[in-house]
């Protein structure tokens, strides 16, 4: 496992877009997996200007990203289809048609899962998964839980998850409860993994992922199982740590 210290936020993201953008100059056509929330934000708007200078091509990329909302559809300004085009799709040259979302609006949980994890098979290996932390310890929507789910299932969101989710929506009310998440052996299978934390109120559960033992109530400890994971955080996330 590798760690990179970062002053801040900003810097946070420019890291963490560098190791991107290496990765598609290396492989123009890699498969990414990519997250949604706050934290990858700024990694997508450094790739964006990267993409505008000229710098970069997502022609051949193909991206697979980690969840969504039940209930919720592209066109829901909080679905994360919405999020992916809105920070990232909308301004690079990415081909639509290869980047993939969990399907929100389907009501039948087995049938969404299923799918999805026919395209994963599809699209190949994952050669780089991006992944933020939540405050619980969950990737993805991997809540904590008293084992490990393989593929991508249907999770009843924590109320800690909601509780940091309901500042994106009107009313608590109105954050869903259920979402669709691709599941911890297929994390666990991408070649590569780049965590990004940022904040001192990410500095407890960080310890706990890194340092702590390996369980299904910390989800992100298991990466520490990984031969190939990169933490990227800044100062007040790792606070705690003693590195």
């Amino acid at each position: 496992m590798t760690i990179y210290k970062t002053k801040d936020y900003e810097d946070m993201s420019k890291k963490a877009a560098t190791i991107i953008f290496a990765q598609i100059i290396t492989k123009p056509n890699c498969v990414l997996g990519l997250a949604t929330g706050s934290s990858p934000i700024g990694t997508y708007q450094h790739l964006i200007d990267w993409y505008q200078k000229g710098d970069l091509d997502f022609s051949h990329v193909t991206s697979i990203n980690l969840d969504e909302y039940k209930g919720l559809g592209a066109a829901n300004e909080q679905s994360y289809r919405y999020f992916m085009d809105t920070h990232l799709f909308n301004h690079v040259n990415i081909d639509k048609t290869r980047t993939f979302v969990p399907n929100g609006l389907e009501p039948d949980a087995d049938k969404a899962c299923h799918e999805y994890n026919q395209i994963i098979a599809r699209e190949g290996r994952i050669d780089l998964q991006l992944l933020g932390l939540g405050h619980n310890g969950h990737i993805g929507f991997n809540e904590p839980d008293t084992f490990f789910e393989k593929e991508t299932h249907c999770v009843d969101l924590t109320e800690s998850t909601i509780e940091a989710n309901k500042r994106f929506f009107a009313s608590e009310e109105e954050v869903p409860k259920q979402a669709y998440t691709m599941g911890i052996k297929t994390i666990m299978q991408a070649r590569k993994i780049v965590v990004i934390v940022s904040g001192a109120d990410k500095a407890d559960i960080l310890h706990k992922v890194l340092y702590g033992p390996i369980t299904s109530t910390v989800p992100a400890s298991v990466l520490q199982l990984h031969n190939d994971v990169i933490i990227v955080a800044d100062e007040a996330a790792l606070s705690k740590c003693d590195l």
